[in-house]
């Protein structure tokens, strides 16, 4: 239960119904469409990509690479070391402009859109290696993801500590961490600290890389238990995760990919032991 009571995904739903998202044709930039109607009405996301491909110099990091994510669903994206995964993280996100191919959600086609649109759309991501604002507390760093649209709106409103607070409390944080810097953090807080963050945007669909790594087994825990609820709210889910022990009970099905390529789509237990993936993973 989250503070002040409510599930968990009370406070990504609030933040959701909150965030604009262009109507149909409106405010978009040139090339941007929309085949679909997505307005912020929906709790969960549909992910569809199609045919993409990213090379860098010689090597390609993305191959030919298709996927659909339905909305409330959870999907685990494997591999080996250097086989894409985070690549197609940065792609979604426009971090990283896929060189062809079609990303779209709930049929917004991302394209054309830049990281902060496509945040506002509705997907947004945490970081294998984490990336707070070094010089900002832990509620400076949730408030940055509870901004407005408008920065005026921001500076005219203040902050928010109630929900800085709320958002804190609902991924294990006391009260009293709240003012510490991420220097402070161990690496399991930092991990809480990136799922507020992300949480802030209120998404309907997270990308989580590697959200388990350097973690205790109690950090494991609670990491998986607030997916879990988030998942039984609706939230879509996309994950990286060499923890394929922690993985497991948190996805639908598996998607495996090496050299950029899908190799295997299906329930976690056929994907693992598909024979491509075994000698993926064992480099035969």
């Amino acid at each position: 239960m989250a503070a002040g009571g409510g599930t968990l995904s009370d406070l990504w739903r609030r933040r959701a119904g909150a965030v604009h998202v262009p109507a149909e044709g409106a405010d978009l930039p040139d090339g941007a469409s929309r085949t679909a109607r997505s307005e912020g009405g929906g709790m969960s996301a549909h992910l569809s990509i199609r045919n993409l491909i990213k090379r860098f110099g010689g090597l390609t990091a993305t191959n030919d690479f298709s996927l659909e994510i339905t909305p409330g669903s959870s999907v685990g994206l494997i591999g080996p070391n250097g086989a894409g995964k985070t690549t197609i993280f940065s792609q979604i996100m426009g971090e990283v402009r896929q060189d062809s191919g079609q990303i779209a959600l709930d049929g917004l086609e991302l394209t054309p859109l830049a990281t902060a649109r496509r945040i506002r759309a509705g997907v947004s991501r945490t970081y294998q290696v984490p990336r707070p604002f070094a010089e900002m507390s832990v509620a400076e760093n949730i408030r940055v993801g509870l901004m407005p649209d408008n920065i005026w709106s921001m500076i005219a409103q203040g902050p928010d500590p109630d929900r800085e607070l709320e958002l804190a409390l609902s991924v294990g944080f006391t009260k009293d961490q709240l003012e510490k810097l991420p220097s402070e953090l161990s690496m399991g807080d930092l991990r809480k600290l990136e799922m507020a963050r992300t949480m802030a945007t209120g998404p309907r669909m997270m990308l989580l890389d590697e959200v388990f790594a350097g973690l205790t087994v109690g950090e494991i825990a609670m990491i998986s238990g607030l997916v879990q609820q988030m998942r039984a709210d609706g939230m879509t889910f996309l994950i990286v995760s060499h923890d394929l022990k922690a993985l497991e009970p948190l996805i639908d099905r598996a998607v495996a990919i090496n050299h950029g390529t899908l190799i295997a789509d299906g329930p976690y237990d056929e994907v693992m032991n598909d024979a491509a993936v075994r000698a993926s993973y064992l480099g035969t």
